[in-house]
């Protein structure tokens, strides 16, 4: 796996040993599999994870107390290709209600043989959360390790 920080972006890629469509399928519909538990911003432990599998859909995270946060919009959506979806979490860590400032995350599913695919996400337009992005670009720059979506699209 690989990360690039550019300005106002993020780039991670990483070979997963699945055929796109599965690959496609773990990382969107799957997303609960892969995503780190930890990483929410919900009051509550979080009890699932649900992607809208749509345009216009939701990545929606619930709480053990049925609390519930939709913290992106699902902005493009073309299986097994590719997917875009709002990041729409503020510089403190809360829900973001302007989507002017907020960044977008795309990810690309390339097959790289029948078996193979390499993927790549990139986390642009992160100049968007205002002054201080910068603190949001050096998280989200350590905190999208997919080395953990490989392994578990590799072994479902």
């Amino acid at each position: 796996m690989t990360t690039h920080l550019q300005a106002a972006s993020v780039t991670t890629t990483v070979e997963v040993e699945a055929p796109a469509e599965h690959a496609f399928r773990v990382f969107t519909e799957g997303i609960g599999s892969w995503w780190d538990p930890g990483h929410h911003i919900l009051e509550a432990e979080l009890a699932e994870m649900v992607f809208e599998p749509r345009v216009g859909g939701h990545i929606i995270d619930r709480g053990t107390d049925g609390s519930e946060c939709r913290w992106a919009r699902v902005l493009a959506y073309d299986p097994p290709h590719r997917v875009c979806f709002s990041w729409d979490i503020n510089l403190r860590w809360q829900l973001e209600t302007d989507p002017a400032k907020t960044s977008e995350v795309e990810v690309t599913f390339t097959p790289d043989g029948p078996a193979r695919t390499r993927v790549v996400l990139t986390h642009r337009h992160l100049d968007r959360h205002g002054d201080g992005w910068e603190s949001m670009r050096d998280a989200v720059g350590s905190g999208w390790d997919l080395t953990h979506f490989a392994e578990v699209a590799a072994r479902r």
